[in-house]
C-alpha cells in the first residue's frame, strides 16, 4: 500500500508538471493536446503502467484479503456466532473454501465492471481538463455540460461502489451466494437502504481524497516516505472502517428482512385459520339447519 501511495503520488506530480503550460503562452490559450505529446517521457508512461498494473492486480487482492479477515472477524463479534470446531487440515480447507472461494468470483465480477467504469471515467475527465483549460475560446457551455456529466457520473459510481462493495461482503458472510446473485442481493439492499450506501461512499471517498490531495499540497511525495506511511495507514484504516460499517448495514438489513417475512408469513397463516374457521363455521351451521329441518319434518310426520 505504501508503495502505491508513493508511485502515485510522484506520477500525479509529475502530470502536474507536464499539464503546465509555458511561460509563452496565457493559461486558456495553451493547445494542451499537441504540446503533451512533446512532454510525455518514457519514464511517466512506464509510471503510468506501473500504477495501472499496481492498481489494478496486487491492490485489488491485497484489498479483498483484507476485507475477507475483516468482514469475518467483525461478523462473530457483532452477532456473537461461534461455529463447532473440525479437523485442523478440514478446517483449513473449508475455511478457504468458504471465505475465499466466493468472494473471488464475486471480485472478478467486480474486478470486470468496475474497471469499464474507471477507464471510461478517465477518459471522459481527460476531456473535461482540456475543455475547462479553454473555456476563454467559446467552451463555456461544454464545460458546464461536462461539469454536470462528472457529477452525475460520480454520483452514479459512488452507487455502483457501494453495490460492489456489499457484494463482496455478502460473499463473504452468506455461503454459496456469488457472482449475479450477490450483485442481485446487493443491489436489492441498495434500494431498501435508501441512499445509505451513497452517503457511506462518500464519505470514505473524501477521507481518501483529503488525505492524498494533503499529500500533494505538503510535498509529502517529494521530502520523506513518513508522511505517505501516515497517509496510507489511515487509507487501511478508513477501509477496515467502510468494511464494518458495509457488514453491520448487511446483518441489521438481513435480520429486518427476515423479520418482515416472519410477520408476512404469520399474517397469511392466521388469515388462512381464519378462513378455515369461517368455511367450518358455515359448514357447522349448514349441517344445524339440515339437523332442525329434519326434526321438524319428524314433528310433522308425528302430528
Amino acid at each position: 500500500m505504501v508503495f502505491f501511495e508513493l508511485i502515485l503520488g510522484r506520477t500525479l506530480v509529475k502530470a502536474s508538471k507536464i499539464t503546465e503550460p509555458p511561460y509563452s503562452y496565457f493559461y486558456h490559450g495553451w493547445p494542451l493536446p499537441f504540446f503533451l505529446q512533446g512532454r510525455l517521457s518514457k519514464d511517466f508512461c512506464a509510471d503510468l503502467i506501473q500504477v495501472g498494473f499496481l492498481y489494478f492486480f496486487p491492490l485489488r487482492f491485497l484489498e479483498l484479503f483484507n476485507g475477507i479477515l475483516t468482514v469475518d472477524s467483525a461478523s462473530k463479534l457483532y452477532t456473537g456466532e461461534e461455529k463447532p470446531t473440525a479437523p485442523l487440515g478440514l478446517t483449513v480447507q473449508n475455511y478457504i473454501e468458504a471465505r475465499f472461494k466466493s468472494p473471488f468470483i464475486t471480485l472478478i465480477c467486480v474486478f470486470y465492471t468496475s474497471n469499464c467504469v474507471i477507464l471510461g471515467s478517465i477518459w471522459i475527465a481527460t476531456l473535461y481538463f482540456f475543455i475547462v483549460r479553454n473555456i476563454s475560446h467559446g467552451y463555456f457551455f461544454v464545460s458546464v455540460l461536462y461539469a454536470a456529466a462528472c457529477l452525475v457520473l460520480l454520483t452514479k459510481y459512488l452507487e455502483w461502489s457501494a453495490i460492489w462493495t456489499m457484494s463482496i461482503v455478502i460473499s463473504v458472510l452468506e455461503q454459496g451466494i456469488c457472482g449475479r446473485g450477490a450483485f442481485a442481493l446487493s443491489d436489492r439492499f441498495s434500494r431498501d437502504s435508501k441512499g445509505d450506501g451513497l452517503l457511506l461512499m462518500l464519505v470514505f471517498f473524501l477521507w481518501e481524497l483529503g488525505l492524498r490531495s494533503s499529500c500533494l499540497y505538503f510535498g509529502c511525495y517529494k521530502r520523506s516516505v513518513g508522511g505517505v506511511i501516515v497517509s496510507a495507514t489511515l487509507i487501511c484504516v478508513g477501509n477496515a472502517i467502510k468494511w464494518v460499517a458495509c457488514m453491520i448495514y448487511f446483518c441489521d438489513w438481513r435480520e429486518g428482512f427476515l423479520v418482515n417475512v416472519e410477520e408476512k408469513v404469520q399474517g397469511k397463516a392466521q388469515e388462512v385459520d381464519r378462513e378455515t374457521m369461517l368455511r367450518e363455521t358455515e359448514n357447522l351451521q349448514i349441517v344445524i339447519q339440515h339437523a332442525k329441518r329434519e326434526l321438524g319434518d319428524a314433528n310433522l310426520q308425528l302430528v
